[in-house]
């Protein structure tokens, strides 16, 4: 195992945790993506991408079962960079089937990859504010399905999820957005300029 990758990643993603923390007290994590949080996300990323080049994708035999989540983390946020999380895709399907990662944490990543590139997600995991001011899961392909794809890779039914969300959305203090179309537009323009969308 390599000790010292492993310790690297565990400290990225307790930096990425930390600091999301530090803007949620004090009220600015949720007025869009607030600049601290970025620069940090695309370090990381950058980071990740060196070590996926020089080592392949740290899976559990390589960096133990904590850093392996931490790597994922990393992933997961490197929201900024497309080309990193769908060329880290088909690699983490492979450490899936090796048993080298949680298949709950494939699904979310090939969850945000649809929804940020503006197709159905298939197992319900990435939620937005809907037109409601609700905290709602982004459109999905087929509820059916999605039921059924959840519970095999251990998900609660996708009702339990909505009301966890909501409840700890409640707690955060994040709030909807007080002008949904405005947020809308500003969502896309995001999408538009960071690569997801044509």
């Amino acid at each position: 195992m390599n000790t010292s990758l492993s310790l690297e990643l565990i400290e990225m993603a307790q930096q990425d945790i930390q600091l999301r923390s530090e803007l949620a007290a004090e009220g600015s994590l949720f007025n869009g993506y607030h600049p601290k949080m970025k620069a940090l996300h695309d370090k990381n990323a950058e980071r990740l991408s060196a070590i996926v080049e020089q080592y392949g994708w740290p899976g559990k035999s390589k960096v133990g079962p904590e850093a392996a989540h931490a790597a994922w983390l990393i992933l997961q946020h490197a929201i900024a960079h497309p080309a990193l999380q769908r060329k880290c895709f088909p690699l983490l399907v492979e450490q899936v089937e090796k048993n080298e990662m949680e298949p709950v944490e494939l699904a979310m990543l090939e969850d945000r990859i649809h929804c940020f590139e503006g197709k159905p997600q298939r197992f319900g995991t990435q939620f937005d504010w809907d037109e409601n001011s609700q905290m709602s899961p982004l459109p999905v392909d087929d509820e059916r399905l999605v039921e059924e794809r959840r519970k095999k890779i251990g998900l609660a039914p996708l009702a339990e999820a909505i009301g966890e969300k909501r409840k700890e959305v409640a707690q955060s203090g994040e709030l909807p957005p007080t002008n949904y179309q405005q947020y809308v537009i500003e969502k896309n323009e995001w999408l538009r300029a960071n690569g997801w969308r044509n």
